[in-house]
């Protein structure tokens, strides 16, 4: 049986090898006596940890009083993981990790860079940038409401948002900071310390409590009570002008916008997001080619090339440009796109249909994006420098 190298959530699944040289190969002969037995297989095991590291693994279970994250109108009740339920502590925590520049190679990126919390969550240019200038391949999606999303990245790479946050900090084109370093750096600081103490219980640091801080953290990023839910879950009439109603209408018309078929809008609530990924044609050549395969590099499930995640609409007025790509740089340019069916290929979407929409449509069509501008939660930007107590 194996043991767990380094704390919880570094080196995961890291164990000594069943036929390691340093595993006793001779069985103790009947004429030992137990004690002595028993002390040979003591002496052994202790070798074996010497030798290959192992420590008792440390908790990255939050401790403390479990809060419930406020969901605003339109969005149903925050899934939350059973090991990783929020506390204030954490989600302090969490915060304070987003905004540090520490977590990257020359200390000048932070989460932050990408997820601007004054261009809702995003950097409003095509690509991120990255340490050194380094361009990325893709556009950084907003982080708001991404606590609902099943799987994370445009291509699901990631399964939760544990395993998001700490991507981007060893990613060599964005933060460029191998997971132990920022471990290091991190251990260092004393407030830190302290701050790990109070969510989990001992003032150890390790890449799994970072990635579960950010995660609770990213967890109260809700954006909702819009127009859109005024009008559609409170039962305000007003809410809504006269050309946005026209345009919800075209919205959820599958002989129009057929929006809806991949920007869900429930009795209840409305995630603007089915979670799942399609080939729109966006970011194939005029010729065929397809540029970014997409969900296929994860899955390689061949109808998965040129499929990416459906992004939220809630605040898109607010996160030009789009697609993944951001090579679409308004409203507008978006519904074009749509209403001429996207660019064919193989694998393009069934849901890539024909559809009419006469100019006023698409104007009515971008009125309606515009009334998803909806509320932030407070205590979301950059934390102020309070003192916290150091750690014993």
């Amino acid at each position: 049986m194996g043991c767990w190298v380094t704390a919880q959530g570094e080196n995961r699944g890291a164990t000594i090898d069943a036929n390691s040289p340093f595993l006793p190969t001779r069985r103790p002969t009947r004429d030992r006596k137990p004690g002595r037995i028993l002390l040979v297989a003591a002496a052994s095991f202790a070798a074996i940890s010497i030798l290959s590291g192992c420590k008792r693994s440390t908790s990255d279970t939050p401790v403390g009083q479990t809060i419930q994250i406020h969901t605003p109108l339109g969005l149903p009740a925050v899934p939350i993981p059973a090991d990783n339920p929020p506390t204030a502590d954490t989600i302090a925590l969490g915060r304070k990790l987003f905004y540090d520049k520490r977590l990257s190679r020359d200390n000048s990126v932070s989460c932050a860079t990408c997820h601007k919390p004054a261009t809702d969550f995003t950097d409003r240019i095509p690509v991120a940038l990255g340490v050194a200038g380094k361009l990325g391949v893709r556009n950084a999606p907003t982080i708001e409401n991404a606590a609902y999303l099943p799987l994370q990245f445009w291509d699901g790479r990631a399964s939760s948002l544990e395993l998001q946050a700490a991507s981007p900090i060893a990613n060599p084109v964005e933060m460029d900071q191998p997971h132990d370093v920022s471990v290091s750096k991190l251990a260092s600081d004393q407030t830190y310390k302290a701050m790990f103490q109070k969510a989990f219980g001992t003032p150890t640091v390790s890449i799994g409590r970072i990635e579960k801080a950010l995660a609770s953290f990213e967890r109260t990023i809700l954006t909702g009570n819009s127009a859109f839910d005024k009008y559609e879950y409170a039962g305000d009439r007003s809410a809504l002008t006269a050309a946005q109603i026209r345009g919800l209408d075209v919205f959820k018309d599958p002989h129009r916008g057929n929006c809806a078929a991949c920007h869900t809008i429930g009795p209840h609530s409305a995630l603007f997001t089915d979670g799942k990924f399609h080939n729109t044609g966006e970011g194939v050549s005029e010729d065929g080619i397809i540029i970014d395969v997409g969900r296929y590099h994860e899955t390689k499930v061949e109808t998965d090339t040129g499929a990416f995640m459906t992004p939220t609409l809630r605040n898109v007025a607010n996160t030009a440009p789009y697609m993944h790509d951001g090579r679409l740089k308004t409203l507008q340019d978006v519904v074009d796109f749509y209403a001429g069916e996207g660019n064919s290929n193989p694998y393009l979407d069934k849901e890539m249909r024909t559809i009419a929409l006469t100019g006023q449509d698409r104007r009515d069509l971008v009125e309606f994006l515009q009334s998803l501008t909806g509320d932030l939660p407070p205590n979301i930007g950059p934390p102020q420098k309070d003192a916290v107590p150091q750690a014993k």
